[in-house]
């Protein structure tokens, strides 16, 4: 799941993308308005956690500009506001849920995983592909019936190419949604990463390259 963070209180904006990070989530972070339509324009998010009262732009403005474009992009609206006319306010812009502040971390997390679950079309719960089996609720993968522990990274990688059903994923596309946007696209971390994945599944070689246009599982 890729998440935006567009909050103004800078310290409070780190804080929620640390905790995210932490929990195996891609994110960004923005400090104002313009800066959240900017990266809105550019990349694509699951989430979009939007303090209403941004500099530049409003987060009313950016909200609105959210429902004006469609797609499945869910807003999760934070406000100091507590008052139930600023909350139903705020829904009416087209937000899919609203927290006031200050408020906990695990409520947040909670509401942005729900939030993610609703933006991304059903995958089925349970991948399996070439003898190996990826169960992203228990975060559990088995190759021909043994047990293989991933990193989180490695995880993201793994599922990314079962969700492929056998096409070809590029590097750029696996870097755009297991990683985040501060993550240099010239890195050779997606390769890295892969001869890891690779070494864990153990042989015979599952994952195959395919020159110039990136890697698939057959």
């Amino acid at each position: 799941m890729r998440v935006l963070i567009a909050e103004d209180e800078r310290m409070l904006a780190d804080s929620i993308a640390e905790g995210l990070r932490g929990e195996a989530l891609a994110v960004d972070v923005v400090y104002d308005g313009d800066a959240a339509l900017e990266r809105l324009g550019v990349n694509d998010y699951d989430v979009l956690v939007l303090d209403r009262d941004l500099p530049v732009v409003h987060g009313d403005e950016v909200c609105r500009a959210v429902v004006e474009a469609g797609g499945p992009l869910r807003v999760l609206m934070l406000t100091a506001a507590a008052a139930v006319p600023a909350r139903v306010a705020g829904l009416r812009l087209g937000a899919d849920d609203y927290l006031t502040k200050p408020f906990a971390f695990e409520e947040l997390v909670a509401r942005v995983h729900a939030l993610g679950r609703r933006a991304a079309p059903p995958a089925p719960p349970v991948l399996e592909r070439a003898g190996v089996r990826l169960d992203p609720a228990r975060r559990e993968v088995y190759r021909d019936g043994r047990y293989v522990h991933l990193a989180r990274k490695e995880f993201g990688l793994l599922a990314e190419l079962l969700r492929a059903g056998g096409a070809v994923v590029s590097a750029e596309r696996l870097l755009e949604k297991v990683w985040d946007e501060h993550t240099d696209p010239f890195t050779n971390t997606v390769r890295v990463t892969l001869m890891k994945l690779r070494r864990k599944l153990g042989d015979p070689p599952l994952i195959e390259t395919v020159p110039g246009v990136g890697y698939r599982i057959p």
